[in-house]
């Protein structure tokens, strides 16, 4: 599987050379310096085409009360996998990020919850990965949000993918 070199941007396309781990920590002292209560929401969703598949993952500052921006990072894989594996494909994209920014959320003590584009109804494909889901993201001590609730994967990274 051969996966793209990591870019991270904004919502308007504008990219960033900095590793997404100095955009954390800059946005946080930026935002925390004008006064803002912050939490973080991670997610990530994907489109098949073919033979490949397009993932975005978005960290999404939440900043309460007054809107939100996010950083996100965009993903082309060559492979034909299953809807269950493709699911958990975007929950590890997610984990993987989360992971590698929780020690800098950790320091300023920022709320951190991991969304899965995953359907809490039976009646849609995407809910055969549910339970693996919530079990990954739970078990690696993250607060876990799936739909209707998970708008950081649903919503943010849908957008851009």
């Amino acid at each position: 599987m051969k996966t793209q070199q990591e870019i991270w941007q904004n919502m308007y396309g504008k990219t960033f050379p900095q590793p997404l781990e100095i955009l954390v920590e800059q946005a946080i002292i930026r935002e925390l310096e004008m006064g803002h209560d912050l939490k973080v929401c991670i997610g990530s969703d994907s489109h098949v085409y073919g033979d490949c598949v397009h993932y975005a993952t978005a960290v999404v500052f939440v900043r309460k009360r007054k809107g939100a921006f996010t950083f996100i990072r965009k993903q082309k894989e060559f492979q034909k996998i299953s809807i269950k594996e493709r699911m958990l494909n975007e929950v590890n994209k997610s984990v993987e990020i989360a992971y590698r920014i929780y020690e800098i959320l950790d320091q300023y003590k920022m709320e951190i919850e991991v969304h899965a584009d995953i359907n809490t109804d039976p009646d849609f494909k995407s809910n055969i990965a549910l339970k693996d889901a919530m079990g990954y993201i739970l078990g690696m001590g993250y607060v876990f949000k799936a739909k209707p609730f998970a708008f950081a994967s649903s919503n943010c990274a849908d957008m851009m993918v």
